[in-house]
């Protein structure tokens, strides 16, 4: 089956990201979310991406228009029910993900196949709550997703290979670069991400080095594009936090528990570069300064 309908559950950093790389390959795509003003903000974010990309030479007005005109907004679940894939991209929490994909298993059709983008909850826990676990899989994009070329998309022991040979040829036209994953708790990148996050952390908790002189040491000494507490402040000390807690409630595993000193921000509040302070005080957003600790 050629996926052409794509639905896309969520319009906030991720699902309006999904919903345009989906719309620029030429699928139709209906993007829903549970209130208007939400999908509003959503929308208008995929516009101003489209416009800066034609600013910069990387679409032509002509595919600017003919993008938007493949995308509609809706707040109603059910006009998902033609669509051929529904990718969901709601809120990282296992109830309201199930209760969704509860609901969407009664919409749509018994073709239509299922995607989550979770980067850390179990499809096969997702994919249980519906009558179709053989066409349920797990798609992960990375933010943000118009740029970022990777796609980890995750089989479950239950997943059909054919729905799988699909999502694989699905992802190519998206313009990514699938790579293929079992259902364990952090997949690929964060299962080797994570743990290199977290003892950054430690490195700062136990006076080994400062915050800018971890971050200088990564950059300058790996040659990584930026440094391990400022990728942290960029992805959000709450999701990384989150994440670390399902991976150390699987693995039972050292490497995966989150220090005391990341609890202590994201109860503080301090959840990185969205919330204006991480290990970084973003009050200059142009010159991010390391914060007390």
């Amino acid at each position: 089956m050629a996926i052409e309908k794509v639905g896309v559950a969520g319009c906030g950093l991720m699902g309006s990201g999904i919903a345009q790389v989906a719309a620029q390959a030429g699928c139709s795509v209906v993007v829903r979310e549970v209130s208007s003003d939400v999908l509003e903000k959503g929308l208008r974010s995929i516009e101003k991406n489209l416009a800066k990309m034609v600013e910069k030479g990387k679409l032509s007005p002509a595919e600017r228009e003919q993008t938007l005109s493949r995308l509609r907004g809706t707040t109603k679940l059910e006009d998902f029910a033609e669509r051929d894939l529904v990718i969901e991209a709601i809120v990282e929490q296992l109830q309201a993900k199930k209760e969704l994909y509860i609901a969407l298993d009664k919409i749509c059709g018994t073709k239509t196949i299922f995607a989550s983008n979770t980067s850390s909850i179990s499809i096969t826990e997702m994919a249980a709550a519906t009558k179709r676990p053989g066409r349920f899989l797990g798609m992960h994009f990375f933010n943000p997703v118009p740029v970022m070329q990777l796609v980890e998309l995750v089989r479950t022991i239950a997943t059909e290979a054919a729905v799988f040979d699909e999502i694989i040829a699905f992802g190519r036209r998206l313009g990514k670069t699938p790579v293929s994953t079992s259902d364990r708790p952090g997949f690929i990148v964060n299962r080797l991400l994570v743990p290199y996050l977290l003892e950054a952390i430690r490195a700062v908790e136990e006076k080994i080095a400062s915050i800018e002189d971890v971050d200088q040491s990564m950059k300058l000494g790996c040659g990584y594009p930026m440094g391990p507490l400022t990728l942290l402040d960029f992805v959000g000390l709450d999701t990384t936090y989150y994440i670390a807690n399902v991976m150390y409630d699987e693995f039972k595993e050292l490497r995966f528990a989150p220090p005391p000193l990341l609890k202590r921000m994201v109860i503080s509040g301090w959840n990185g570069r969205k919330a204006g302070r991480g290990f970084y005080d973003y009050s200059d957003p142009q010159n991010p300064k390391p914060v007390e600790l």
